[in-house]
């Protein structure tokens, strides 16, 4: 047996909770994994409360991250004993994730943990690190540099936000910070922002076209914040998006990539190919200052993430939640 949270869906409505599950139960997969610490993400509270169409199939084990120790495989690339991470890959949306003890997954799903991180700075970093530097690397890849000019990280406060402000000024570039959180403003200089915007600057309905700033920027919001962000990058700057937390829709116009040749880069930390997100967890181990990472983090049980979900979506939660799954 062993303890997970695990999300139902039934004529007694929707709910999610830590319950004894018996190993039997554990889906089809060619390696098995004895978990040691997972993280709450924003996608794990939408699964959770339910406030987001997230799981596809029920019952279903929450938890898109986790990091452990291989148990069983029957993959030519993992073997018994190996300290492995895994992000996505449709876990927690149609195959158990990994706010459990144990997990049984698909080898090719799997990467090597960094001999420069711990399990616990893994899961500090989770989906939510691993997203912000493909933002950093999307923005490398199209040609922006800090001499170029300021770069925007939106929903500062947040897990990728946080983690991209600290890769981000390490790297040298100017970093503005924007959140609906004035109370978070010492946090995010001591992460490295330059400076800090409200969100009211960029959450409203804009402009066509602004008034010229970013040189690139990291979006985690969607919708207004999206579009505005747009509309006053650089000529030939570039935007990465890879969140929602405003909303789905982008109610912009087409005006910033036809006259000025704005890129508009979408992340998907889900499904990206695995030597992605092998470059991406190399780039982490050189890049990431683990000093500032372990400022941003907070550790939880097991037992307290159903309540912690609710919270992180409401806005009461800042940087990253590592889960201690045997607490």
């Amino acid at each position: 047996m062993f303890k997970a949270v695990l999300i139902e869906k039934d004529d007694a409505g929707y709910r999610a909770a830590v319950k004894d599950l018996d190993e039997a139960s554990l889906p089809e997969g060619d390696v098995g994994v004895r978990v040691e610490y997972s993280s709450l993400n924003y996608k794990d509270g939408l699964a959770i409360t339910g406030r987001g169409a997230v799981v596809r199939r029920f019952p279903m084990v929450a938890g898109i991250d986790l990091v452990g120790t291989v148990e069983s495989s029957a993959h030519p690339g993992v073997a018994v004993g190996d300290k492995v991470i895994l992000n996505g890959w449709g876990t927690s949306e149609v195959h158990w994730g990994g706010l459990a003890q144990r997990a049984r997954v698909r080898g090719e799903w799997l990467v090597p943990l960094p001999a420069a991180f711990t399990p616990r700075q893994a899961m500090a970093i989770g989906t939510a690190g691993y997203t912000a530097m493909l933002c950093v690397m999307a923005l490398e890849r199209h040609g922006v540099v800090p001499q170029r000019g300021e770069v925007l990280v939106t929903g500062a406060s947040g897990g990728v936000g946080s983690v991209a402000i600290a890769l981000l000024s390490r790297l040298g570039f100017t970093v503005v910070a924007s959140t609906g959180r004035p109370q978070e403003a010492d946090y995010l200089r001591e992460l490295g922002a330059a400076s800090i915007i409200d969100r009211s600057e960029l959450g409203q309905p804009g402009r066509a076209l602004g008034k010229e700033r970013w040189a690139g920027v990291v979006d985690t919001v969607g919708s207004h914040t999206l579009a505005n962000a747009c509309a006053s990058t650089l000529y030939r700057g570039t935007v990465a998006a890879c969140g929602l937390a405003q909303g789905l829709d982008f109610p912009a116009s087409v005006a910033p990539f036809i006259l000025r040749g704005v890129t508009l880069v979408g992340i998907d930390c889900v499904m990206a190919p695995r030597e992605e997100r092998i470059e991406a967890w190399s780039r982490l181990a050189r890049d990431l200052d683990v000093g500032k990472l372990e400022r941003m983090t907070r550790e939880i049980g097991l037992g307290e993430v159903v309540d912690t979900a609710a919270a992180l979506l409401d806005g009461k939660e800042r940087g990253r939640i590592v889960v201690n799954v045997d607490r």
